[in-house]
């Protein structure tokens, strides 16, 4: 039953990015800027930094999220997911804002998926 937690941040995750990327889509549509183009427009281009640089982060993180919630412990694994969660909403909200000010929430973000990878590892080297 516990592992629902971890479900259902991964379904939060996935929300985030689905959003992430209809958010693209309107600043595309804004900039005029026309597929299979990504350059040209400041707030499009930070709009699609912000969806690919989530897109590599999940690549790490959701494999990590559901190792650590089985091997480890599900309650740790999902709140270790809604810091990565938070982080990617202050990272996007620096990003769009100002480049410069994104790290904070990346900062947030690699601790998290920091966390969920050693505490993956912890649980899966300890069940060997």
């Amino acid at each position: 039953m516990e592992m629902e937690y971890v479900a259902l941040v991964t379904l939060l995750l996935l929300l985030q990015y689905f959003v992430f990327t209809l958010l693209v889509g309107a600043a595309r549509a804004k900039s005029g800027i026309q597929a299979p183009a990504v350059t040209g427009d400041e707030g499009f281009e930070r709009a699609y930094r912000v969806q690919m640089n989530t897109l590599e982060q999940l690549v790490l993180t959701l494999p990590a999220l559901w190792l650590s919630g089985i091997y480890f412990s599900p309650h740790v694994a999902a709140v270790l997911g809604l810091a990565f969660f938070l982080g990617r909403v202050l990272y996007r909200a620096g990003y769009v804002s100002d480049p410069a000010k994104r790290g904070p929430g990346f900062g947030i973000g690699f601790i998290a998926t920091l966390g969920l990878v050693l505490t993956a590892a912890w649980g899966v080297i300890s069940a060997l």
